[in-house]
């Protein structure tokens, strides 16, 4: 394929913010992979990127626990940019002391003196805003480097290696507190690597149509549908790949929002066409979850009764199945464990973690190198219906990870019925599109109240809405204060046992989305 000979491989130094890199490159229409640092010179010479980017990381270069860096891979006479960490990396390995000290947290003002390559397009005399987060730093270039940029208190805030593509930045491009960041990787990808806007929706499709194809063969396949937007836009993607081959099975699991599995059959039949199967499982997970408090542990045991289910509804379909569609992304990946890089691990996600070391399935995952909204282009491309598409993630463990403690029906009822009243008030003052993600969650805390001059002791309803680009960092949304007003009273008026609503104003980071 073409993308494949126009890529840019991006080594993963342990950053949070290393899926944001290649987020922003691949807005550019430009294919990138992520991958540990630990990968040979033979093989990223067999990969043949057009450029290379080293992350940032929480390591020091000096420190005994460093990654390894192979210095020749500045000498590949392929574009490097090194990003935080990955500038002192190529200082270091170029002969500059990295020193600690001279801490930048938070905003910055860039000033630039060379406007060429990497900052073409800015101009030397206005200082320009970008986002540091640094506690080592480089007091002077190397031997051989030409200093870019520089900030209040630091002299080198940017570098090149003189008469060589290889740069280096110690704040961070990729992130949206550096508002042109954007520019300057766009430069690195097209001005610097020349790298052509190749990566669509559509040749995503082609591409994994055939890798779907090749992989299963004429075998079975069943694919395990949420009525989410990742499990839906997967099941159209591989059902256009195999057709019949397909089984779609639903499981309602008892942890569903209000009236999920009748919205589901609904909409699958009318746009898919695909064979589907509703199992209706919610005894048997409510079950396993009786009296399990611990998040984790809940995800495992969600995870595993999910597979447990799946084996049972693809025998009783008669279909001797080989292959399980699920609808990881990539943050699932980087958020449940560190498969390409050192980066720390935050949560186990239903997709990627807890699943039976017995799994019974050859996995699909046909949009795990896919960011959210990335998937929702393809799903759009496949002809699914924006109902469809265009909905706020849900995260596979459904309202386990919402009813904050211990799951019973009668807490989950509260919930739900809070959770739609949520979403319907969003709805009717047409802010549903300006929000990434919006939910209700029930806490494990009671508080009293005053109800018709008479006293209670009720429920707390927490409220979250937050903005995004990709999920790996969000802010609160600023609701109107009439809107959160009319939210609150229709919950605490028509939901019973509930007697005070809370809307949550944390960021990510440092707090995840979901509330576990």
């Amino acid at each position: 394929m073409q993308e494949m000979e126009n890529r840019i491989l991006i080594l993963d130094y342990g950053s949070q913010f290393t899926q944001l890199i290649a987020r922003r490159v691949r807005e550019e229409r430009v294919y990138c992979e992520i991958h540990s640092p630990a990968v040979s010179i033979d093989w990223i010479r067999e990969f043949a990127p057009r450029g290379i980017i080293l992350s940032g990381g929480p390591s020091s270069v000096y420190g005994a626990d460093a990654p390894p860096f192979d210095a020749a891979i500045l000498d590949l006479g392929v574009p490097v940019l090194g990003i935080c960490y990955g500038m002192q990396l190529i200082a270091q390995a170029a002969g500059a002391a990295v020193e600690p000290g001279k801490r930048e947290y938070g905003r910055a003002e860039l000033r630039i003196a060379d406007t060429s390559e990497l900052f073409h397009g800015f101009d030397a005399a206005e200082p320009v805003t970008v986002w540091a987060s640094h506690g080592d730093h480089v007091d002077q270039s190397p031997a051989g480097f030409d200093v870019l940029a520089s900030t209040r208190d630091l002299p080198v805030a940017a570098f090149r290696r003189t008469g060589s593509p290889v740069f280096g930045v110690q704040f961070h491009p990729e992130v949206a507190h550096t508002p042109r960041g954007d520019e300057i990787l766009s430069n690195f990808t097209f001005r610097i690597c020349g790298c052509e806007p190749t990566w669509t929706a559509g040749s995503f499709i082609d591409d994994h149509i055939s890798r779907i194809r090749e992989q299963v063969g004429d075998a079975h396949v069943i694919c395990g549908l949420s009525g989410g937007v990742d499990s839906s836009v997967a099941a159209a993607l591989v059902h256009r790949a195999i057709g019949d081959q397909l089984t779609c099975i639903f499981v309602d699991n008892g942890l569903l929002r209000k009236n999920e599995r009748e919205g589901v059959e609904r909409a699958f039949r009318r746009h898919l066409g695909a064979h589907l199967v509703v199992v209706d499982a919610r005894e048997q997970f409510l079950n396993r979850l009786e009296g399990i408090e611990e998040p984790e542990e809940k995800r495992r045991r969600i995870g595993e009764t999910f597979i447990r289910v799946f084996e049972r509804a693809a025998e009783d379909a008669g279909r001797d199945a080989k292959f399980l569609v699920q609808g990881t992304l990539y943050p699932d990946v980087i958020e449940s464990r560190s498969v390409r890089g050192p980066s720390a691990v935050i949560k186990t996600h239903h997709n990627v973690g807890g699943l039976p070391e017995d799994l019974g399935f050859e996995l699909v995952e046909p949009l795990r190198e896919l960011f959210k909204d990335e998937v929702r282009q393809v799903g759009r491309e496949l002809g699914l219906p924006e109902e469809l598409v265009g909905r706020h993630p849900f995260p596979g463990p459904g309202l386990a990870i919402r009813v904050l403690g211990a799951i019973s029906e009668e807490r989950l009822a509260v919930l739900r019925e809070a959770d739609a009243i949520y979403l319907e008030e969003i709805r009717a003052a047409d802010l549903y599109d300006d929000i990434w993600q919006a939910f209700a969650v029930l806490l494990p805390v009671r508080s009293v109240g005053v109800m018709g001059d008479a006293r209670t002791y009720d429920n707390v309803v927490a409220l979250r809405a937050v903005t995004s680009r990709d999920g790996m960092t969000a802010d609160w949304y600023p609701f109107p204060p009439d809107v959160l007003g009319r939210m609150s009273s229709r919950i605490i008026n028509e939901v019973d046992g509930v007697n005070r609503v809370c809307y949550d104003i944390s960021s990510k980071p440092p707090a995840t989305i979901e509330w576990e």
